[in-house]
């Protein structure tokens, strides 16, 4: 596959993939709580992003040692972005009616984002 080709394939299979790990299976347990750093739901669910990489990778022929490399740093920053996110909107206690809160989940979501580019990227020098 010509490379141009293959990164807009990767960033839409990345994209798809955010949608569902981010959205669709998030439950309770994972988003109760995510303030404190330690934190078994927030650590589901960053599994879960990578359990939905996994595929991703295969499907655009990455080896097993670059799956591995991609999913261990997705899973920290992922962790930490989500982290991040709940200790800010926890501290200036902050809803979905305050201006604060969707200025938060957009540099969530800018920085998951980002963290794809990287991992584009790392993918291509690998």
């Amino acid at each position: 596959m010509e490379t141009s080709i293959a990164i807009l394939v990767f960033f839409a299979l990345l994209q798809v993939k955010h949608l569902f790990a981010d959205f669709y299976f998030q439950t309770a347990t994972m988003l109760e709580g995510r303030e404190n750093y330690f934190h078994k739901g927030r650590c589901i669910h960053a599994t879960i992003h990578i359990l939905c990489t996994i595929p991703v990778l295969l499907l655009m022929g990455t080896t097993a040692s670059g799956i591995i490399l991609l999913c261990v740093l997705e899973w920290i920053i992922h962790f930490h972005i989500d982290w991040a996110k709940a200790r800010y909107t926890l501290d200036r206690q902050l809803t979905p009616q305050d201006a604060g809160f969707w200025h938060a989940m957009g540099a969530d979501q800018a920085l998951h984002h980002f963290t794809y580019i990287g991992m584009v990227w790392l993918w291509l020098n690998l």
